[in-house]
């Protein structure tokens, strides 16, 4: 009778500590999601954010000098001839906004290129129009399309593939650890082609964000995604239960505030800036504004990144796939012990089901830890 209650507290106590032990993951996306979000959009400013004036002459070259003294380092302004090369300085994404001063003062701007941008300069140049008391026009050489008025519907694309991307991983990973990693490994390539249709779906019949190249979208798509898949399925082999936390870190964390979807580099701090040179969010969203809007220009660049981390994830698969034949030879139960699946031993035949149902059951719950643990964000 006495058994009971004594041996309750040992087994409460160590409830508790597993109960702590996995709430340290949420934690660590508490504070990390935190760092990144709020670090990379709380404050945005711009630095070194390229505008032209149009002209040659001394009006031109002194406004535009003191709009650069003004800016302090938020501007980067220079003077171009004509009207031609301003419209193709902003069809290269070079520079930003364009000023035509004058007693009819007009703004170019590339509102594709990002919308926030857009509107930073816009802000900047209706206080020098004002100051000649005059209403500026803005003209918008490279306009989104009707779908997507503020642009920004490339940047929730994004977040919708990262999302069933890596919540992919935490399921193959978890549920999957008893296949073979060629097998995972198919899995993941199955599930990048299935999350990029999605994706075309969304982008395109269902909400209109492009108007045209819906193809290049869905091979983009497809491309990022499984790079995603395949980073994951391979670092799960090494990072087991905090291969969630590890992909968050790398796809949501690092991955949204440098793909430049909501604010460009000339607008965030400069580690997010760095970031949006070569990290897959960024190679995404720009290569999609690439192909859509701006005729293509700079795409191959941005597809370099795309396919880098595609083989950067084919490269951790196939680490992993290394690491998993060395571990079978010195695992009891072979490849099955490997893979993480639970291992019954030999006895009486009491302690033998009493074992394979304890092992079965922790590696179930393991599996099922690790799924309810890769959240969308």
């Amino acid at each position: 009778m006495s058994a009971g209650p004594h041996s309750a507290g040992p087994a409460s106590t160590g409830g508790l500590r597993h109960v702590l032990g996995h709430l340290l993951t949420p934690l660590l996306m508490c504070v990390g999601m935190g760092l990144a979000y709020l670090g990379a959009f709380h404050a945005p400013q711009p630095h070194d954010l390229r505008v032209d004036v149009v002209g040659s002459g001394p009006t031109a070259q002194v406004l535009a000098q003191t709009l650069h003294d003004k800016g302090a380092g938020a501007l980067d302004v220079r003077t171009v001839p004509d009207r031609e090369t301003a419209v193709s300085a902003l069809r290269d994404q070079s520079a930003f906004g364009a000023y035509l001063p004058g007693a009819h003062p007009e703004l170019l701007v590339a509102s594709a290129s990002s919308d926030t941008s857009a509107m930073a300069v816009e802000k900047v140049f209706t206080k020098v129009a004002a100051a000649q008391d005059a209403p500026l026009k803005v003209t918008d050489v490279a306009p989104v399309s009707d779908g997507d008025p503020t642009g920004q519907g490339v940047f929730f694309l994004l977040v919708a593939l990262s999302i069933g991307s890596y919540a992919s991983v935490a399921v193959i990973g978890g549920a999957g650890a008893v296949l073979p990693l060629r097998i995972r490994a198919l899995l993941a390539a199955g599930m990048s082609l299935v999350v990029s249709l999605v994706g075309t779906v969304f982008a395109g019949p269902m909400f209109h964000l492009v108007d045209q190249g819906l193809g290049g979208v869905w091979a983009m798509s497809w491309l990022y995604s499984a790079g995603i898949l395949l980073v994951g399925v391979g670092l799960h082999t090494f990072l087991r239960r905090w291969t969630t936390l590890g992909v968050m870190v790398l796809f949501v964390m690092l991955n949204f505030t440098s793909s430049g979807g909501i604010y460009r580099p000339e607008l965030q701090p400069g580690f997010f800036g760095a970031l949006h040179a070569f990290w897959n969010g960024a190679g995404f969203v720009e290569g999609v504004r690439s192909h859509v809007y701006f005729d293509g220009h700079a795409l191959g660049g941005h597809l370099l990144v795309l396919a880098l981390w595609f083989l950067a994830g084919a490269a951790v698969t196939a680490c992993a796939g290394l690491a998993e034949a060395r571990r079978r030879p010195a695992a009891p139960g072979g490849a099955a012990a490997v893979a993480g699946a639970p291992v019954v031993t030999s006895g009486a035949s009491g302690q033998s089901g009493a074992v394979g149902a304890s092992g079965q059951s922790g590696g179930e719950a393991g599996a099922e830890e690790e799924m309810e643990e890769a959240v969308g964000v």
